[in-house]
């Protein structure tokens, strides 16, 4: 059974089930071919004899038929494109999906929906759209009535049972902590079949606390969707689930349960605790950072800025995101301000590590003297990561950049990208940093390629440079930056 990290980003809102779709009796849908099980990412029109090079992937294409010469030939197109489902309007250019066309599409087992010629395509979008909405305010009461739930299990006599149970009655699975080795700790909610319970203690050998080593997993076994976390605290554990279906607001639940379990199953280290708070004390009243380290943990440090991707988790610094993170990342030291980029610190032996639904910071480790220059480091690596949509930037050296007058580079930078609005600006950046790929930006920015290449020429016009220059490039993103 193959394992897999989580991934590191989620799509701006869930997809939506061709059948839910089918189901608004306005549209007047009809499945004319292909599974009607399909899930939908948004929704595209296009009246080209060739789609493929205008499609993303997931969408709903809606076609009348203008210029369907070869049907075979253009869903075979549609297909390797990745498009969802495939919508044909009749009239005014036919009165009939042509028959060709259903049978490539069942050939292929791609879904045809007819649109009928009352149902204007921009009405198809909307209640795509619409349905998109619903979908994600379910969601997040889903969340959020799960955070309540595990909450108030864990303030019940025997707590670790109790947030297993709720945590398994939520996924509709079984939930169950394992120890180093391997063995079943405490568990809740449905027995699985022993193939899942076989694949389910693999995969939560992936996980664990080694340096390294992934905080989550997840694959299939035995039939079911399984998922791992390991717990932070030091001790080994980890939070293996399973269930026959996984949806998108099933990580972050397992988030929340993975930080009251760490604190439930911390040992008590009453002189450690108190030595640290005693540390963080002093650090508020003025105390040298070099004096107050000593006590917090081994250095050198690594100072983390977070911002939560989206707005998966309700806000950058909400306490179950950001003790979800920290737990993640394996330091109790962490500050979630109720506005702004969460910060922690990382001791010796602890890397910052990509993790889902969160952009990341990282200064290079640095003794206690050197936080606040770490601190800025990492903040830098911040805006370098939301700038370039990664998941996580680390420190570098300056380079050439370093060596420039940073009051006299801002100037001219000012000045030179005036001319441009934020949208081009920020279609400019994003088409540097990925090498002037159009596909790539138009993915990044979630718009249209020709978007893309009507805004670039558009830069190129207003800043009168040639962007296929390379030095104009450079210059450019330097300026940028």
């Amino acid at each position: 059974m193959p394992a897999t990290q989580e991934p590191t980003s989620t799509p701006p809102a869930p997809p939506v089930s061709l059948a839910a779709l089918l189901g608004r009796r306005d549209l007047g849908l009809r499945l004319l071919a292909g599974p009607e099980d399909a899930s939908v990412h948004w929704v595209h029109t296009s009246e080209m004899a060739d789609p493929y090079p205008y499609l993303l992937g997931g969408e709903l294409l809606m076609t009348a038929g203008v210029q369907l010469t070869d049907p075979a030939r253009y869903v075979e197109r549609v297909v390797e494109a990745g498009a969802a489902a495939l919508g044909f309007g009749v009239t005014p250019v036919y009165d009939t999906v042509p028959a060709a066309l259903v049978e490539a599409c069942e050939r292929h087992g791609l879904p045809l929906l007819e649109v009928p010629p009352h149902t204007p395509f921009t009405a198809v979008a909307r209640a795509v759209w619409r349905l998109m909405a619903e979908a994600r305010h379910h969601e997040l009461r889903r969340v959020t009535e799960a955070q309540q739930s595990l909450a108030t299990a864990a303030a019940r006599p025997a707590p670790v049972p109790a947030v297993l149970g709720a945590l398994a009655s939520r996924l509709g699975g079984r939930a169950a902590l394992f120890t180093a080795d391997g063995t079943e700790y405490a568990a809740a909610g449905r027995a699985v079949p022993p193939e899942a319970s076989d694949a389910l203690r693999d995969l939560v050998g992936v996980v664990g606390p080694r340096p390294g080593g992934p905080a989550s997993a997840s694959g299939d076994g035995g039939g079911l969707r399984l998922a791992a976390y390991a717990l932070g605290g030091g001790e080994g554990l980890a939070l293996g689930l399973a269930a026959e279906r996984r949806e998108a607001a099933d990580h972050t639940i397992a988030g929340v349960a993975v930080v009251l379990l760490s604190l439930l199953t911390a040992p008590h280290r009453g002189a450690d605790v108190s030595a640290r708070d005693a540390a963080l004390v002093r650090l508020l009243l003025g105390a040298a950072p070099a004096e107050a380290a000593p006590a917090l943990g081994p250095g050198p440090w690594t100072v983390v800025h977070a911002h939560a991707h989206g707005d998966s988790h309700g806000g950058d610094g909400t306490p179950f995101a950001a003790a979800t993170l920290a737990s993640a990342l394996g330091t109790p030291l962490v500050d979630a301000p109720a506005e702004g980029a969460v910060r922690l610190l990382l001791p010796a032996g602890r890397e910052a590590e990509p993790q889902p639904d969160w952009i990341l910071g990282a200064s290079a480790p640095v003794e206690a003297g050197d936080l606040a220059a770490a601190d800025a480091q990492a903040a830098r690596a911040l805006r370098r990561a939301e700038a370039t949509r990664a998941a996580l930037v680390r420190h570098r050296p300056a380079g050439f950049a370093g060596l420039m007058d940073q009051g006299e580079a801002a100037t001219y930078a000012r000045t030179l990208l005036a001319p441009l609005s934020e949208p081009l600006t920020e279609t400019l950046r994003a088409w540097l940093s990925l090498h002037g790929n159009w596909d790539r930006t138009a993915v990044a920015l979630d718009i249209h390629r020709n978007t893309v290449r009507q805004r670039i020429a558009r830069c190129a016009t207003l800043l009168d440079r040639d962007l296929d220059d390379a030095d104009v490039r450079m210059e450019l993103w330097f300026a940028l930056r």
